[in-house]
């Protein structure tokens, strides 16, 4: 067992710790759709019910404890809280700290990830697309503002009104998120942001920038990228975007949005 000690077959470069919403559809299967040869996701879910309302972001967060303890014995390198809209809801120091506390490993969250994602490429002005109800939507215009980004557009698809729909933002087709691209497209955002880790978007993101002409940046996306970077490794991503492609310098828990916003 010595001899082996430090091997992982299935993630001999990176065990990447997913936290997902136990209604996510989509953030695992695109996590494993981006990740390189060596790098392998071991995934936990917190349980979420009932229609989008702060409440039940909150039982949602209280689980994350939890599923970061049973990621923890599976050794991973990097734990990941996929959820956007649950770490910018909810404090997200407490949750990112209490994650590192129990896996003993780096740990970030999505909306931190995506804050250092915009950082990285150099944006200011973002155009906003998600699938939230109105109370969700006007918290990430605050939590993106706070953090130094002005929001040209925003638009909302506005599920989350019952669990069924919540539940529905899995099945948006891509092609509806190509269309929202272009309707929040202004011609002074910097970048696109297609926020929520259950809307199918990665085979999107190189259609939409081409078409565009502008880096686009997606939660999924976004807080692969983060895992990767956090841990060190450098090696491009092709096929789903600028931010993988060319955003190869690692990155700190300095870069993440926790509790000290840049002004």
């Amino acid at each position: 067992m010595k001899a082996v000690a430090l091997y992982s077959h299935y993630g001999w470069k990176a065990k990447i710790g997913l936290i997902v919403p136990s209604t996510n559809i989509v953030n695992e299967p695109e996590f494993w759709q981006m990740a390189p040869d060596g790098v392998a996701i071991f995934t936990a879910r917190a349980m979420l019910l009932g229609a989008a309302s702060e409440e039940s972001y909150y039982r949602m967060a209280a689980a994350v404890d939890g599923a970061a303890e049973q990621l923890a014995t599976a050794e991973v390198d990097i734990v990941a809280y996929g959820c956007t809209s649950g770490s910018f809801v909810c404090p997200m120091d407490e949750i990112v700290d209490g994650m590192a506390k129990r896996t003993g490993t780096p740990a970030i969250a999505a909306a931190g990830a995506v804050v250092a994602a915009l950082r990285a490429l150099g944006a200011k002005r973002v155009a906003l697309g998600t699938p939230y109800v109105d109370f969700v939507n006007q918290r990430e215009v605050a939590f993106l503002q706070e953090y130094g980004f002005d929001v040209t557009a925003m638009q909302g698809l506005l599920l989350g009104e019952t669990q069924e729909e919540r539940r529905a933002i899995g099945r948006v087709p891509p092609e509806a998120i190509y269309r929202l691209a272009r309707a929040i497209d202004r011609p002074d955002a910097d970048v696109i942001f297609l926020s929520c880790t259950n809307l199918a978007s990665l085979d999107m993101i190189a259609e939409i920038e081409q078409e565009l002409g502008k880096p686009v940046v997606t939660s999924n996306q976004a807080c692969f990228w983060a895992c990767l970077r956090r841990l060190g490794l450098k090696m491009p991503v092709s096929g789903y975007g600028t931010l993988l492609e060319t955003c190869l310098d690692p990155i700190t828990d300095a870069d993440f949005a926790l509790t000290t916003p840049a002004r």
